[in-house]
């Protein structure tokens, strides 16, 4: 059966069989039967592919990596977990951001103690003019995900008025080109935070506030799939999530 994923791969990025071939190393026949017959390379050369495609190796080749292989290179991305958001250093989420190349990525309800930041503000502003993707998705003050998580840290109504605040407070770097601001009606799990293949996790925990909840640093590594997750949730909150308009 044909490799219908590496195909799918080759033409988004109008990469041919022989572009591959040279990259990697092999000859041209030897490439076309990964896809057409879904023969597998090495690992070496199946991760050289995925890097040159900017792919998952698991994604080109799902079955390639045992079970066992899959969670010791999973387990491996965990860098460290700290028992609440508070104990992360702060110059752990200034290197995230500082680091960042292509993407950034903001999941919250509201984050209050990053739009409170005026350091947060210049630096992502920064990284937005030099050419990073900036995205932010804040919780929709007017939905019921947000009523309830309210609830739930028994604060009320004061969710939805953090929510307004940030709205506010983030005005100057919304009028950044290159910064995104949607606004989601989901129920939120975690708050994830990601600079290309870096990425921080604020589990929430019912009646606890996210500040006082355990948090995960992950860095994604070939055959993971941790990172992953996170990042294939934010991109469906993202996708179902609305514009913040501008005179909000």
């Amino acid at each position: 059966m044909p490799n219908e994923r590496l195909r799918a791969a080759l033409l988004q990025k109008r990469i041919t069989i022989a572009a591959l071939a040279e990259e990697v190393g092999d000859a041209p026949k030897t490439v076309e039967r990964w896809v057409t017959q879904d023969r597998q390379p090495s690992r070496r050369t199946r991760l050289a592919v995925a890097s040159f495609l900017g792919a998952d190796e698991t994604y080109l080749w799902p079955d390639a990596l045992s079970t066992d292989q899959v969670a010791s290179a999973s387990n491996s991305e965990i860098v460290t977990i700290y028992p609440h958001r508070w104990a992360v250093p702060r110059d752990a989420w200034e290197r995230l951001f500082a680091d960042a190349q292509n993407e950034v990525g903001i999941l919250v309800f509201t984050g209050l103690f990053l739009a409170d930041d005026s350091g947060v503000h210049r630096l992502l502003a920064d990284k937005a003019r030099a050419g990073v993707r900036v995205r932010f998705l804040l919780g929709d003050p007017d939905s019921a995900q947000v009523a309830e998580r309210g609830e739930d840290e028994g604060i009320g109504d004061a969710m939805a008025a953090k929510v307004r605040s940030v709205i506010s407070l983030y005005k100057p770097l919304r009028a950044v080109e290159g910064v995104e601001f949607r606004l989601h009606s989901t129920v939120l799990y975690n708050s994830i935070y990601f600079a290309d293949d870096e990425l921080f996790v604020n589990t929430h925990v019912y009646g606890v506030p996210a500040s006082n909840a355990p948090f995960w640093h992950m860095r994604k590594l070939p055959g993971g799939e941790l990172v992953s997750t996170y990042r294939e949730s934010f991109e469906r909150v993202w996708d179902a999530a609305k514009p913040l308009t501008p005179e909000a």
